[in-house]
Protein backbone atom coordinates (compact mmCIF):
# COMPACT_ATOMS: atom_id res chain seq x y z
CA UNK A 1 0.00 0.00 0.00
CA UNK A 2 3.10 2.33 0.66
CA UNK A 3 4.48 1.80 -2.61
CA UNK A 4 0.81 2.57 -4.25
CA UNK A 5 1.07 6.11 -2.45
CA UNK A 6 4.52 6.59 -2.94
CA UNK A 7 3.95 5.84 -6.51
CA UNK A 8 1.11 7.74 -7.02
CA UNK A 9 2.91 11.00 -5.12
CA UNK A 10 5.49 10.62 -7.85
CA UNK A 11 3.47 10.87 -10.35
CA UNK A 12 1.60 13.65 -10.00
CA UNK A 13 5.19 15.53 -8.98
CA UNK A 14 5.83 14.38 -12.55
CA UNK A 15 3.32 15.38 -13.93
CA UNK A 16 2.95 18.49 -12.53
CA UNK A 17 6.42 19.61 -13.70
CA UNK A 18 5.26 18.65 -17.20
CA UNK A 19 2.40 21.03 -16.86
CA UNK A 20 4.64 23.71 -15.56
CA UNK A 21 6.58 23.38 -18.04
CA UNK A 22 4.49 23.46 -21.19
CA UNK A 23 2.63 26.29 -19.27
CA UNK A 24 5.90 28.62 -19.43
CA UNK A 25 6.03 26.79 -23.04
CA UNK A 26 2.93 28.48 -24.14
CA UNK A 27 3.62 31.62 -22.29
CA UNK A 28 6.87 32.27 -23.88
CA UNK A 29 5.19 31.49 -27.73
CA UNK A 30 2.40 33.98 -27.01
CA UNK A 31 4.56 36.46 -25.44
CA UNK A 32 6.97 36.21 -28.62
CA UNK A 33 3.80 36.74 -30.43
CA UNK A 34 3.01 40.10 -28.29
CA UNK A 35 6.37 41.29 -28.72
CA UNK A 36 5.94 40.56 -32.49
CA UNK A 37 2.90 42.57 -33.17
CA UNK A 38 4.31 45.37 -31.01
CA UNK A 39 6.94 45.64 -33.01
CA UNK A 40 5.04 45.69 -36.29
CA UNK A 41 2.08 48.21 -34.75
CA UNK A 42 5.41 50.54 -33.42
CA UNK A 43 6.59 50.60 -36.90
CA UNK A 44 3.04 51.24 -38.40
CA UNK A 45 2.27 53.87 -35.62
CA UNK A 46 5.48 55.73 -36.32
CA UNK A 47 5.01 55.89 -40.04
CA UNK A 48 1.69 57.24 -39.62
CA UNK A 49 2.94 60.01 -37.04
CA UNK A 50 5.42 61.04 -38.84
CA UNK A 51 3.22 62.31 -42.11
CA UNK A 52 1.35 65.11 -41.47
Amino acid sequence: MGLAIALILIALIIGGVGLAVEALWWMLIIAGALVIASIVSGFLGRGRASRP
